[in-house]
């Protein structure tokens, strides 16, 4: 009898450890990933920083491009609300922030497009490392969303695989979602 009660105090204690460590993974990644999402927040906001002074050199520039102004305007100070709790990821509001973020840089796109009538403003150097910092932030946000993606995969992979779900269940690690490519995404883009 007492054989039995040591072989089973081992394999509680057995079952207790594979428990805690693997929480403690579903933490770990957890925190990957928020860290991953802190990235993409810092190439949107870097982007939506540079945004003002855009506008503010197009209006110098233009007469006929109010209604492209006001757009960007609008779609940035929509994407500034646009937020996402860390906490659960909830998908609604993943979905919203991606479509306010997606909704700027198109609003920027088309900016950009019109600039194409004005050549003394595409010549102006201002203008000119305008156009090369948000290219740049078009690329690392691209990056970031990808390093996203791969936290996500790793802590989705890890809920769902057997027997870890049954911790992920009893704890409520829920499946995250990932940034999906934007509509048109198959067309080749315009660059800045």
């Amino acid at each position: 009898m007492k054989k039995i009660g040591i072989i089973l105090a081992i394999i509680v204690g057995v079952i207790v450890l594979w428990g805690v460590g693997t929480y403690n993974g579903f933490v770990k990644k957890q925190e990957a990933m928020t860290t991953a999402w802190g990235q993409v927040e810092n190439v949107y906001q870097r982007r939506a920083d540079l945004v003002p002074n855009l506008v503010a050199l197009v209006k110098n520039y233009t007469e006929y491009e109010q209604g492209t102004l006001i757009a960007v305007t609008e779609a940035r100070a929509k994407a500034a609300k646009s937020t996402v709790n860390t906490e659960n990821f909830d998908e609604t509001e993943f979905i919203n922030f991606e479509s306010a973020q997606n909704e700027l840089g198109n609003s920027l796109n088309r900016l950009i497009v019109s600039v194409e009538n004005y050549p003394d403003l595409k010549a102006n150097e201002e203008y000119l490392t305008l156009q090369a910092q948000l290219a740049g932030c078009e690329n690392r946000i691209q990056t970031e969303r990808e390093r996203f993606n791969e936290t996500a995969k790793a802590y989705n992979q890890s809920v769902r695989k057997f027997p870890s779900s049954l911790v992920a269940n009893m704890f409520g690690f829920e499946k995250r979602p990932y940034f999906e490519a934007d509509e048109g995404a198959e067309k080749v883009p315009k660059t800045f």
